[in-house]
This record gives structure tokens, C-alpha cells and sequence, in this order.
């Protein structure tokens, strides 16, 4: 694996965490400037902004374009911010580069098909100076997937590559993320490919403006080498992700409280506390699923009532743990313990069913 990654240059030449910021979309100069001179002001280096925009549903607001790309050069030359923005085809490659833009980015469902990462590494192999490219995780969680769009841009010639992890899309999501974070999977990325740089997007995994912040510093806390994370100068008139922008004054002030980072959180951090972070993932993976498992008992509680059914069903639930067992046997779990869990969830679940019938 890391034979294809030997030869990566760090992201920035400047040391300490990599923070780009700007607004989810380029809507106006005057939006972009005021935008960009707030974050300048603050310390913020690198500037990013969408110009095409792949929008889920047709008539949202789908970026200004080309049109846009002079805006953001003269972010460039009048704040000195290193410029950022996201390509989904060639044409787009060609165009930002032809702009100066400094950093392109692949989005999420860019990702997930690997002919159109294809077409933007070909035109990444065409070009003279090759820029930074950071490539997001792809809608669904297969790392794989991620991997291998890595691997077509590294094999392009970029050697400042970065990967980003935005959370991934699910139909159906109990916590109040927007994009399930699903913590392991970046967190296997560094374990097989140590030397790739690796960012979030608290942005999109959190959804809300309440929330990027606690997202933002679990992921420095876990040991992420930086941040790509959406400023707007008027986050409630946004033409897009309006809910999860903040103010430039918020972003800053969230920079300036982020802890401080951990310079490699799989090789240089002792044995001990890895495997302690890799235990804090199951754990919040098993709250995650409880929580979806408790609002499916309610549901099964609103039928059981609309159909005349008693809460308690014997015959399920002796035929419910008998099967547990095995399988948890199989796995080399004890079967008290087995059944000391499932006892817990059963009651818990057998109760929900209860309140809604009592409804």
C-alpha cells in the first residue's frame, strides 16, 4: 500500500496545523472579499470556496463558475491566502490551474466514481506545475473506494496530496449529524497509509453551525493534521449549506481553543492510548446503534397497538437470545455475559414498546 504514497510532500512548508477556510460557495466578490479579509485578519492562510457546486436536487444553487475564479485570484493577491476550490471534471482542472488556484479538491460524490477521478487525474498528468489535491471520502464509508482515488491522483504525479474525511451519507441517521462520522474509517486510512496527511470537514459531517465545533476538536484531539471548514460573512443568507457556515469571528475564535495537536496519533503515540481511541470509536459506534435499535422498538411498540399485540412476546425473545449466543459463542464471547447484555436490551426495548402503547 504505502509503495504508491513513498514519495508525498508535506501539504504546507509551514509548520504547525493546516486551517483552510472560506465560504461554501463563491455567491459575489463582495462576499468572497469580505469573507477572505475576516479570515486573513485572523491568522487564517489558505482560502477555499466552491465555484461549481454538485448539488443533490436541480435548481438549487449550483455556483457562479468560471465566473467566480477572479474573485478568488484577487483574494490571492490582495490578502496573500493560498486559494482553494472543488473540481469535478477536466475542464474544471484546467480552468482553476489556468486561474492560479493553488489547491483543488475532489468532493465527496466526485469520489465514489472512479471514471471521473480518472478524467481529473489525466488532466492532472497533463499539467506543467502540479498542485495540491485533496481528496474527500466518498458518500458511502468503503475505504477502498477512498483509497483508490488517492492512488489515481498520486499516480498523476501529484505528490501534495491530502485525504478528507466529511462523514458519510446515510438514509437513515439517529444521532443529529448530518454525515455519520463513522471515526474508524479515517482512522484505518492512518493505520495503512501513515504518511498521508489527513483533514476533516466538520462542516459537513456536523450539518449545524452548534455543532462544528465539538466535531472540529475531536478530530484534532484525534490526532487529524488539520482542517477544511466553511466561513461566510452572512452565514444565514448563504445560496448554500447556510445551516453549517460560521461567522469569520466564530471560526477564529474556535481556531485559537482547538487543543493542541498530536503530531502522529498511530506511530508516536504510545501503544496504549491508540488502543484506548480505537476502544472510544466502538464505544460510540455501540451507542449509535442502541439509539437506532431503542427508536425501532418504539415503532414496533405504535404497531404492536394499532394491531391489538401485548408488549411482551415470549417466543420471540427466547428464540431472539438463543441466536444471540450462538453467534456471540462463535465469536468467542461467554454466554453470562451474553446474556446479561441482551437481558438489559431487551427490557430497555420492552419498556419503549410500553410508553408508546400506553400513548
Amino acid at each position: 500500500m504505502n509503495e504508491y504514497f513513498k514519495s508525498l510532500k508535506p501539504l504546507s512548508e509551514k509548520s504547525g496545523r493546516i486551517i483552510i477556510a472560506g465560504p461554501c460557495s463563491a455567491e459575489s466578490e463582495e462576499q468572497v472579499m469580505a469573507t477572505a479579509r475576516a479570515l486573513a485578519a485572523g491568522g487564517v492562510r489558505i482560502f477555499r470556496a466552491g465555484v461549481w457546486k454538485p448539488r443533490t436536487m436541480p435548481g438549487s444553487f449550483e455556483g457562479r463558475g468560471a465566473e467566480a475564479l477572479p474573485w478568488l485570484t484577487r483574494v490571492k493577491r490582495e490578502t496573500g491566502m493560498e486559494i482553494a476550490t472543488e473540481v469535478a471534471t477536466a475542464e474544471h482542472v484546467e480552468a482553476a490551474l489556468s486561474a492560479g488556484v493553488d489547491i483543488l479538491w475532489i468532493g465527496a460524490r466526485t469520489v465514489a466514481n472512479p471514471f471521473a477521478v480518472q478524467e481529473i487525474a489525466d488532466a492532472l498528468a497533463a499539467a506543467t506545475a502540479k498542485p495540491t489535491v485533496l481528496v474527500k471520502n466518498p458518500v458511502s464509508p468503503d475505504i477502498n473506494l477512498w483509497i483508490g482515488a488517492l492512488q489515481r491522483i498520486y499516480t498523476s504525479g501529484v505528490r501534495s496530496l491530502g485525504a478528507v474525511h466529511r462523514g458519510f451519507t446515510e438514509y437513515y441517521t439517529p444521532t443529529p449529524y448530518r454525515n455519520e462520522p463513522h471515526w474508524r474509517i479515517p482512522f484505518e486510512l492512518r493505520r495503512r497509509v501513515p504518511q498521508m496527511p489527513l483533514l476533516c470537514d466538520p462542516s459537513h459531517i456536523a450539518g449545524a453551525r452548534a455543532l462544528v465545533p465539538q466535531v472540529a476538536t475531536r478530530a484534532i484531539d484525534m490526532g487529524f493534521d488539520g482542517l477544511i471548514i466553511e466561513s461566510h460573512c452572512s452565514p444565514c443568507d448563504a445560496l448554500s449549506d447556510a445551516s453549517q457556515q460560521l461567522p469569520p469571528e466564530e471560526l477564529i475564535h474556535l481556531i485559537k481553543t482547538l487543543p493542541e495537536s498530536r503530531t502522529n496519533a498511530t506511530t508516536e503515540l504510545p501503544l496504549l492510548e491508540e488502543m484506548r481511541c480505537r476502544l472510544d470509536l466502538i464505544d460510540d459506534e455501540m451507542l449509535r446503534l442502541l439509539a437506532t435499535r431503542m427508536e425501532i422498538s418504539a415503532e414496533i411498540g405504535k404497531f404492536k397497538k394499532a394491531h391489538g399485540m401485548t408488549a411482551l412476546q415470549p417466543a420471540r425473545y427466547t428464540s431472539m437470545v438463543d441466536k444471540r449466543l450462538s453467534d456471540g459463542a462463535a465469536r468467542g464471547l461467554g454466554k453470562d455475559f451474553l446474556r446479561g447484555i441482551w437481558a438489559a436490551i431487551h427490557e430497555e426495548s420492552v419498556r419503549r414498546q410500553i410508553d408508546e402503547m400506553s400513548k
